[in-house]
């Protein structure tokens, strides 16, 4: 009996894998459509896209965080079904600090942009018109700031930089032409120079360390306004960005309503136990608890 009972099976084993085969095709996803030809693929393609907004829509967003917190924030992710997401190594932080103003701190819309380490070679030796000149090419062909007309009222300007290279891509001079044109504030996942000016200009800059040399022989411009990663954090072109003492953040476009809600009443319940306990305490209120 067990013998006529292994040998029926042993006859229905080829027509299970041919039926297991035929079926697999139709489980197993279609590269090549969601892929694209490779005709296309070689000259290079984006697989997310960047979604576009009105200055009035990245407004109306902004009004939702005024006042808010990191903190707050990251509840506000937590009771989105983001817990732990947007938070930026916390290796990337303020590089002045006002602790009673709070004017170091950003909200805003990201603007995003990408610069990578060259491969091309150094300068060499050579005589200051010489060296001038090829400055000023690198910066114009290799290393420029294309994204200065984005830039509008509640732009925050995140940088993919070339984390290991010395390339202080920002620094007093053009973070003030920035700002000239709305930028709040910026940050990068790598450097920046100039820092006591940039403090003094009262620039909130959020960076992982101070970079010293200039943008030429260092770095080159990959792309502006694509998803980048910063501090090992996904930001996408519209996200809504917010950094103050506890680091950055930042929150999907698509979550920013549900996010903001939940922060702001955080926020109202924090501000009010904290009043109560400076009354105990005998504190001068302060902008943090108004």
């Amino acid at each position: 009996m067990q013998n006529e009972s292994k040998s029926r099976t042993n006859r229905a084993m080829p027509w299970i894998l041919i039926v297991t085969l035929s079926i697999l095709p139709m489980l197993a996803p279609d590269v090549s459509s969601q892929s694209g030809a490779p005709e296309e693929m070689r000259g290079g393609k984006n697989f997310i896209a960047t979604r576009v907004y009105t200055e009035k829509d990245d407004q109306e967003v902004l009004a939702l965080f005024a006042g808010l917190r990191v903190s707050d924030v990251c509840d506000g992710m937590d009771r989105a079904g983001l817990p732990n997401l947007g938070l930026m190594d916390p290796a990337i932080r303020p590089s002045w600090i006002d602790a009673k103003g709070y004017s170091h701190r950003i909200l805003g819309v990201a603007l995003t942009v990408r610069y990578v380490p060259t491969n091309k070679p150094a300068a060499g030796t050579l005589d200051t018109e010489a060296f001038d000149k090829w400055v000023g090419k690198w910066y114009s062909t290799m290393s420029p700031e294309p994204f200065m007309p984005l830039i509008r009222p509640g732009t925050v300007l995140v940088f993919d930089d070339a984390e290991r290279t010395e390339a202080g891509t920002i620094g007093s001079n053009n973070s003030m032409a920035w700002k000239l044109r709305g930028c709040v504030g910026v940050i990068t996942d790598s450097g920046a120079r100039d820092t006591d000016e940039i403090a003094a200009e009262g620039i909130p800059l959020y960076f992982r360390q101070v970079s010293r040399g200039i943008r030429p022989g260092r770095n080159e411009l990959e792309s502006v306004n694509r998803p980048i990663e910063c501090g090992s954090v996904l930001v996408e072109p519209g996200d809504v960005v917010m950094a103050d003492g506890d680091g950055v953040i930042v929150v999907p476009r698509a979550a920013a309503a549900t996010v903001a809600e939940y922060a702001r009443a955080t926020l109202k319940t924090d501000k009010a136990q904290r009043r109560e306990l400076y009354k105990k305490l005998k504190m001068e209120e302060d902008a943090s608890v108004r």
